[in-house]
């Protein structure tokens, strides 16, 4: 905490803090509602199929690309104004978004609305260790990650119910009447600073353009790798562009005094170890909310409001557990809490990796607890690992690279993901007929084949059969696949406890 900080009475803190995280919890919750109502937008702008992906694309590119930045816009613009321009950006993006009748304009808007939303994740994480002294940390920590996390799991509820009740122009104007209030009341209660136009001077243009160009063409190139292939010319020189122009931008910017994000982060023990597990967690975290209304609307036929109230389990397990973060968080090691948190959330995706095709709420529900109450503990820990020593100054672009790498590790996992469905579908399609025509019970239970036309069965279905049976047998392959995704994700999230070893004990908060 600053001594500038200091002298702002606690409440006025708590109260500029919460209008902070009301913002990022917007910017999160846009993505998913989004998400979720596509088709009706695509209906409404008559916007090619092809071309709809892009509506979500355009705002990730543009996020991923302000995360980093946001140490530099703090320096330049002070935390406060800093974040009262970026919500007001992304409250007029969002009227734009709401207000456009093309494709053209929809596209522009949401690249607004990515990039100021994008500073205002990793600026709230930056507030818990520049507000607040160590025994308030936790708490200010918990409740950004609560809402961090809750955002995209009630994401698929508030858009459903938008859409089928009012239309798809609600999607982008519920967030101005909040952020107009949030961002007048973090003016009038986040600490005075004086602006650092001298930053401007500073500005390395360069490393600036080779970092957009690295991190938007890594985002393009996952986006299409499942469908193109990896190694298609296409996707091999996307990924080709973003690791030379990441190099070259690494490079250029760890010889520079002042650089435009401070990679020599990295060099902290702890900062490595909580980023990795911050990355890991991106995989984890994104790949759940990811593949579960891939599974209910694609095999169960759920519409977006009924995936989002199964989805709920997982919030309000989170949300129970929260307070119990907090209390622990504050009496034992973060390593050790670390350490629980990713076993059981591997352990909470492990238990969803045996889906058959009749699965739904009841067959979810434990595994969504595990997850639910799993995540704090992936969250608050790291998060103390990785910032919980840094100096005040270093501490916004640090978040801004903390809060990237599990932005990175999402894009990676779900791009993954699909890539697993893409390419073991057929596969395991092929395994089910076959078996199907070796008479296997087993199977044909798990694909809900009727008995009688399986037992005993040798040899070819006649085309009746065959054709009755084609559908159980793609939507089967599907969940196998999915399952697959399920375990692959568990097994990558369970990696996370390699890293706890190489952090150093942080001390234990008081209070």
């Amino acid at each position: 905490m600053t001594e500038r900080t200091a002298t702002v009475p606690p409440v006025r803190r708590w109260i500029g803090f919460l209008a902070m995280c009301l913002g990022m919890f917007m910017a999160i919750l846009d993505v998913q509602v989004v998400a979720t109502s596509l088709p009706t937008i695509q209906s409404a702008l008559d916007i090619h199929p092809d071309q709809m992906s892009w509506v979500q694309t355009a705002y990730l590119i543009a996020e991923v690309v302000a995360i980093p930045l946001t140490g530099f816009f703090t320096r330049l613009l002070t935390m406060r104004w800093l974040f009262a321009a970026s919500l007001s950006l992304f409250v007029i993006a969002s009227a734009g978004c709401a207000a456009s009748d093309t494709f053209g304009g929809l596209v522009f808007f949401r690249v607004v609305q990515g990039f100021s939303g994008g500073t205002l994740i990793p600026s709230v994480f930056s507030a818990v260790f520049i507000l607040f002294a160590d025994e308030r940390q936790a708490l200010a920590t918990t409740i950004a990650g609560v809402l961090a996390v809750l955002a995209p799991t009630i994401g698929p509820v508030v858009g459903g119910w938008l859409t089928e009740t009012y239309s798809w122009h609600w999607l982008f104007l519920i967030n101005i009447l909040p952020g107009i209030v949030a961002a007048l009341v973090a003016m009038r209660a986040l600490p005075r600073e004086d602006l650092d136009m001298a930053e401007l001077r500073h500005l390395d243009v360069l490393s600036l353009i080779l970092m957009a160009a690295s991190l938007s063409a890594l985002e393009l190139g996952l986006k299409e790798a499942p469908t193109s292939g990896w190694t298609s010319l296409y996707v091999s020189g996307l990924i080709g562009l973003s690791v030379v122009s990441g190099w070259v931008f690494a490079w250029r910017t760890l010889g520079r005094r002042m650089p435009v994000v401070e990679l020599g982060n990295f060099g902290d023990r702890n900062f490595l170890a909580g980023s990795a597990m911050s990355f890991i967690l991106g995989i984890g975290l994104f790949g759940s909310v990811y593949l579960m209304p891939v599974f209910l609307a694609f095999v169960r036929g759920h519409n977006a409001l009924e995936i989002g109230m199964t989805m709920l389990v997982t919030g309000i397990a989170q949300l129970i557990t929260a307070p119990i973060a907090v209390a622990l968080e504050k009496r034992m090691d973060a390593r050790l809490l670390s350490a629980l948190g990713f076993a059981l959330f591997a352990v909470g995706i492990g238990m969803s990796a045996f889906q058959d095709p009749q699965t739904d709420f009841d067959a979810m529900f434990w595994p969504q607890v595990v997850r639910g109450v799993a995540i704090m503990f992936c969250l608050l820990p790291p998060t103390r690992l990785a910032l919980g020593t840094l100096p005040p100054e270093r501490i916004p672009d640090a978040s801004g690279l903390f809060n990237l790498m599990r932005n990175l590790g999402g894009a990676i996992g779900i791009a993954l993901i699909d890539t697993i469905v893409y390419t073991r579908s057929g596969p395991l399609g092929d395994g089910i007929w076959d078996r199907l025509q070796a008479g296997d019970a087993d199977v044909a239970a798990f694909v809900g084949a009727p008995l009688a036309a399986i037992a005993g069965h040798r040899g070819a279905f006649d085309a009746d059969t065959a054709s009755m049976l084609d559908p159980l047998v793609q939507t089967a392959a599907t969940v196998q696949a999915l399952n697959e995704a399920w375990m692959v994700v568990a097994v990558l999230t369970a990696g996370a406890l390699l890293w706890v070893p190489f952090a150093r004990k942080v001390a234990v908060a008081a209070g």
